[in-house]
């Protein structure tokens, strides 16, 4: 049976500061990004639905971990004290693989052009 990987964007905005960037680095400065996340999921496409999963399953996966970093300073919130891209996407993947069982990635852009994968 043949996998596919669909994926489902959110986007959120939030503050944080990098607690463990050597002295005078700008990103131990507070500053503050328009985080965009991809959540992706793999499996087999159900012959009756025609679907992976619903893309509504990814969206109420993913709301409380939204409603917890949109407009927040990061660095409060447990487990991000020091909130690297790669830390928050490990920590979005440790919250969703409960409820996403077939989640097989993890993006975190923090700008445009710069972000991170976390595949658990």
């Amino acid at each position: 049976m043949h996998e596919t990987e669909i994926f489902r964007e959110f986007r959120f905005e939030a503050a944080h500061l990098l607690p463990n960037v050597p002295s005078g680095h700008k990103c131990a400065r507070l500053h503050g990004h328009s985080y965009k996340v991809a959540i992706h999921i793999s499996g087999p496409v159900d012959s009756e639905a025609g679907w992976v999963r619903d893309f509504g399953d990814i969206k109420s996966a993913f709301k409380p971990l939204e409603e917890q970093l949109d407009h927040y300073y990061l660095n409060e919130i447990e487990g991000l004290s020091n909130p690297t891209s790669e830390i928050l996407a490990r920590w979005i993947w440790d919250r969703l693989i409960p409820e996403l069982p077939d989640l097989c990635a993890v993006h975190v852009y923090e700008t445009c052009t710069s972000g991170c994968i976390y595949r658990g």
